[in-house]
């Protein structure tokens, strides 16, 4: 038997409000979202695992047609892996961009650490400034 779960179970799971959720389901982006007969989802795995795309794609900035686009990409079938794949390569790009600008604030912020806690174990920054700038 397939293991079904809650809306309320899914939105704590990836710590989404309900709402999200819902607006995810009113966009089409969980295709195969059954409801009962009393007109409550059931998520299944496989819904799981497309909420987890959706929640990767929009923390890589995607936007949400972006990403509509994308599913409606992988509902067609086999004819689309070409610009799935160009789409997740470019994401690739993107993403490596950012992470070299994050690098350099992270490392920003690693120096005023070191230099913070020089100067406080000094009980002032007059030698700390003295062999490095601020």
């Amino acid at each position: 038997m397939t293991t079904v779960y809650s809306i309320g179970e899914v939105a704590k799971q990836f710590n989404l409000s309900i709402s999200t959720i819902r607006y995810y389901d009113k966009e089409h982006l969980i295709p195969n979202l059954q409801k009962n007969t009393a007109g409550t989802r059931i998520f299944t795995q496989e819904n799981l695992d497309t909420i987890n795309i959706i929640e990767c794609l929009k923390k890589s900035n995607m936007s949400i047609k972006d990403i509509k686009t994308f599913i409606e990409w992988c509902e067609t079938g086999d004819e689309t892996l070409q610009q799935r794949l160009n789409m997740f390569q470019q994401l690739q790009q993107s993403v490596q961009g950012q992470m070299a600008e994050l690098q350099k604030t992270l490392d920003t912020i690693n120096y005023k650490c070191h230099y913070y806690t020089q100067a406080v174990a000094d009980g002032t920054e007059e030698y700390v400034k003295a062999g490095h700038n601020v």
